[in-house]
């Protein structure tokens, strides 16, 4: 069996002990992780969503209204507690995780998927964030880069725990900590599709921010108090029937280099193989199987 990823694994998670997607994913690895709660759905999640290699986190406060005041705190746990480089946060909503093979998005075991990110990342010293794209995002039959540099990553990452950022205000953090990265001009960002995630849909569960961040007028709320926080760098549009955030002129502008680690260790090999046979037949004959 590989070895299991090398950093600390947080998911926090509210209202979901039902529809626990990312932990069900870890846990049919039995891959460690903690799961970060508050101290009265406790009781809830331990009858639903107990495993051996799961541990339950309580945080020191409640109905904060954004996940933004966890993650600060997952960030502080991981260096006191394990004294770690980096550390890994995943949303709750998260099923699968995927390699890109031959055209098509194939599962890939969790363990795998996370220390093929943690190898590639560690051998840089100047990424404040990586992590996986969403399967969405990742064109099936089509030649598609491997990962992306310098751009945004989302809901699945890799947060170096010696980058000077933090999370902050309510909304949309996830691109506000990749634009306070980038910003520096050198600090990058790597965003992996060689192996990548399905999520579910947002506002498709209940739970989670879906109450306090997206009823009524919270998605144009959201566009806009990124828009203040970079006046110049982000606009609010109209996109999928919907207020949305643009980062103007994409991402390109950003192009801050990568800089090799001190002592970078050569990638090894996974030993992946394919397992069983898929029912789909297009798929088999994708994989020539």
């Amino acid at each position: 069996m590989p070895e299991l990823p090398k950093y600390p694994i947080y998911i926090p998670t509210k209202g979901r002990w039902e529809t626990p997607f990312t932990i069900r994913a870890f846990q049919k690895d039995e891959v460690p992780i903690h799961v970060v709660i508050e101290e009265s759905e406790l009781e809830n999640y331990e009858k639903h969503c107990s495993s051996p290699t799961t541990t339950f986190l309580t945080l020191p406060f409640s109905n904060a209204g954004s996940v933004i005041p966890s993650r600060n705190w997952i960030m502080e746990h991981s260096i006191e507690h394990y004294g770690s480089a980096r550390h890994w946060q995943f949303d709750d909503n998260q099923d699968k995780f995927l390699r890109y093979y031959k055209g098509r998005s194939i599962p890939i075991q969790s363990h795998i998927a996370l220390r093929m990110v943690e190898d590639f990342t560690d051998r840089y010293k100047n990424i404040a964030v990586s992590g996986f794209d969403y399967e969405m995002f990742v064109v099936r039959g089509k030649q598609t880069k491997p990962f992306t540099r310098n751009c945004r990553v989302y809901s699945a990452s890799l947060h170096n725990n010696s980058a000077p950022f933090r999370w902050r205000g309510k909304y949309n953090e996830d691109v506000d900590w990749c634009l306070q990265a980038l910003s520096t001009g050198w600090w990058s960002t790597i965003l992996f599709r060689a192996v990548h995630i399905r999520k579910r849909a947002t506002m498709t569960l209940k739970g989670g921010n879906t109450d306090e961040l997206y009823q009524d007028d919270g998605r144009n709320y959201m566009s806009r108090s990124l828009e203040r926080l970079w006046p110049g760098v982000v606009k609010t549009k109209r996109r999928f029937g919907r207020p949305q955030h643009v980062v103007s002129h994409s991402w390109g502008h950003f192009d801050n280099p990568f800089i090799p680690a001190d002592d970078p260790q050569p990638i090894p090999e996974y030993a992946m193989k394919i397992e069983g046979t898929p029912e789909s037949k297009s798929l088999r004959n994708a994989l020539d199987l």
